[in-house]
């Protein structure tokens, strides 16, 4: 049978799409749930149904053309549909991140002017319920999931039932109704507004417009050949735009089938079962699964942790280059055919990638080792580069032109340019519109003559790919003038297992230094195999055989950059191991875990000044807030250590040692 390898030509607008799919693949797949352990499928004909009793459903709670609509909670289909009932009303859905805490969800409720959200369960409902007295808009919260709320008596709540059952009294009353109000949508409408991390200050709300979201989908399944028989897994937030493109707006643009977990904590199962052909994932991700490979390895025997070093080794070697095509000798290509069998192809089953055709990362750079890891085992992982302002695809990288310092060529229909001070300016048609209620933002976003301001730096190499230096004003120079990248040193460092975060100092200072998060997990399981106990984070963090094992960390990421003539000066002199993680909940990170740099920098100044003063310890006591809302506080000495420096040569051996007596 022969697959449909695009959507439909035609159709600009997200109803327009749905309706186009309900029409030509009605039984095919769309969206797919696991539920207690059952994966439960809606086709195409179903999601259409429901969405128009959804859509009618709202009508009958007031929503109207140009309102927005707040959808809240993990991936789950009906959360979906109540995007797409939006849209087909004329309204603007508005995606929260699940795990933010109720005074954020009340900042983007007031600012948009929320009078219904739809929600996820009881956990989300609580949300909308403590916010409600300053945000007087809100009147209904519609829910998916009972559970927990057989109780509640409070005449806002309408759980979805209630909700279609209204669609369907209200579309008896006015026929015609739904195919009206979605026939009047325009593909310079606002389609959807998505809420930015907010690194630097309060979060925008950042409108796009259907035909912006729809042209760079397309752009993409044009360039990757994709067809309405690929799998996704949507696991990430959908509030965040990475994955609401690829689980969104790219599953109406191309038809294919979305499947959502049946919870976080499933997500390595579910995707085993499903094996996507198509998957994203940030940096953080595939940290992660790294990490879990890394551990089990350890746990191994003797035999096995040899075969898999010899292995890694050689597809290090010679397995990116396989990938993409190039000549390999027969022996190289040989072995790595052996190493397939033993080592990458169950490698590759066990973190459900089997069946990937295209992985794209995103949201953050990519260290090169991680990068060159996943391409290594015979993963076709590649760079993109975009935001929420630019509907994600700006730069991709090409089949057979995949490197790991570049994020690829501009997409067919963007302008790329680099400004005389560095910063990666663009012109593309899935620009956005604007910043909601913010018309000075959206000024100051673009240059005189229309440019879009990335605020990235970069610059574009002979071959015309993107390299992406750093944010532009993280960027910065050390006293002596050499160039101070924080987030290239952060990746480097993050490579390794053991370190989950890092954030680097030394801007304007004569040296580089660096706060460390260990990663409870690994670095708890390296501590059992070792007999060394401890009591929780905090302890295991200052613990001086940990630092050890950072400062191994520290210095083979030393030897690395003291090859790089550009970046010789960034070696990093002194670090710590911070006595907390870091979390969105204190500020530290945004809900898509990016540092917040500055906000680091000023809660933790006493510890700053301690690395530059060649203190060997600081004390330093540290609020926290926890996940039911209440505030308490962490004290600690946190011990800072010197790291070894290496000249142009590198590390010698004795340096690569403390790391890989730690490592399998």
């Amino acid at each position: 049978m022969a697959h449909e390898a695009a959507g439909p030509p035609g159709a600009w607008t997200f109803p327009a799409l749905l309706l186009e799919h309900a029409r030509t693949r009605g039984a095919r797949p769309a969206l797919r749930e696991k539920d207690l352990g059952i994966w439960q499928t809606y086709s195409w004909s179903q999601v259409a149904g429901t969405v128009e009793q959804m859509a009618l459903g709202l009508a009958a709670l007031g929503v109207a053309a140009g309102q927005h609509v707040a959808v809240v909670g993990e991936n789950r289909p009906r959360l979906y549909m109540a995007m797409m009932a939006a849209q087909a009303l004329g309204a603007i859905p508005v995606p929260l991140y699940q795990d933010a805490v109720a005074q954020e969800m009340g900042y983007v409720l007031q600012d948009a002017d929320i009078a219904v959200a739809v929600v996820e369960d009881q956990e989300q409902v609580d949300k909308m319920l403590e916010v409600r007295e300053q945000c007087p808009a809100l009147r209904h919260v519609v829910y998916d999931d009972p559970r927990g709320l057989r109780h509640y008596s409070d005449p806002a709540l309408l759980s979805c039932e209630a909700l279609l059952e209204r669609g369907q009294a209200f579309g008896a009353r006015h026929p015609g109704y739904f195919a009206g109000q979605a026939a009047r949508v325009q593909p310079d409408d606002a389609a959807a507004m998505f809420y930015t991390s907010g690194t630097t200050g309060r979060p925008k709300g950042v409108v796009l417009t259907h035909r912006a979201l729809i042209d760079r989908a397309r752009a993409i399944e044009r360039m990757e050949r994709l067809t309405d028989r690929e799998d996704v897994l949507a696991y990430l937030p959908p509030a965040w735009i990475g994955q609401n493109m690829f689980s969104y707006t790219q599953l109406l643009v191309t038809g294919f089938t979305v499947n959502h977990p049946e919870s976080p904590a499933t997500v390595a199962i579910d995707m085993r079962d499903i094996g996507p052909t198509y998957y994203f994932a940030p940096p953080r991700v595939l940290e992660g699964l790294l990490t879990q490979v890394l551990i089990r390895m350890e746990d191994a025997g003797w035999v096995k942790r040899t075969l898999f070093n010899r292995c890694m080794a050689l597809a290090r070697r010679v397995g990116a280059r396989i990938l993409d095509g190039e000549p390999v000798g027969a022996l190289d290509r040989l072995c790595y055919a052996l190493g397939d069998v033993l080592i990458y192809g169950p490698l590759r089953n066990a973190l459900g990638m089997s069946r990937v055709r295209i992985a794209y990362t995103a949201g953050e750079a990519i260290g090169p080792d991680l990068f060159v890891f996943y391409r290594s085992i015979g993963i076709n992982l590649k760079q993109l580069y975009g935001s929420t302002e630019t509907s994600v695809f700006v730069c991709v990288q090409h089949d057979g032109q995949v490197r790991a310092d570049t994020v690829g060529p501009p997409v067919e229909g963007v302008q790329l340019r680099v400004s005389e001070a560095g910063e990666v300016q663009l012109k593309s048609p899935g620009l956005f519109k604007e910043y909601h209620r913010n018309p000075e933002a959206t000024r100051e976003a673009m240059t005189e003559d229309g440019w879009f301001r990335t605020g990235d730096a970069g610059f574009l190499d002979p071959d015309g790919q993107l390299k992406i230096i750093d944010r532009a004003k993280d960027v910065g120079r050390l006293a002596d003038g050499s160039l101070f990248a924080p987030k290239y040193i952060e990746n480097k460092l993050k490579f390794f297992p053991y370190i989950k975060e890092a954030v680097a100092f030394g801007d304007g200072r004569q040296e580089v230094c660096v706060f460390v998060n260990i990663d409870l997990e690994a670095v708890g399981n390296w501590a059992e195999r070792r007999g060394l106990p401890y009591a929780g984070y905090t302890d295991l963090a200052g613990k001086p055989e940990v630092y050890a094992l950072v400062a191994g960390c520290v210095e083979e990421v030393n030897a690395d950059l003291a090859r790089d003539q550009k970046l010789a000066s960034s070696q990093v002199s002194r670090f710590l191991v911070l006595h907390k993680e870091l979390d969105p909940d204190d500020d530290e990170l945004t809900r898509t875990r990016k540092v917040r740099r500055g906000f680091i920098a000023q809660k933790y100044a006493a510890l700053i000044e301690a690395l530059y003063a060649g203190r060997d310890s600081q004390y330093i006591e540290t609020e926290v807030k926890f996940e039911d809302g209440r505030s308490g506080r962490i004290a600690a000495t946190v011990a800072i250590r010197q790291a070894r420096r290496h000249g142009p040569a590198g590390a010698p051996p004795a340096a690569r040692a403390a790391v890989q007596e730690a490592q399998p």
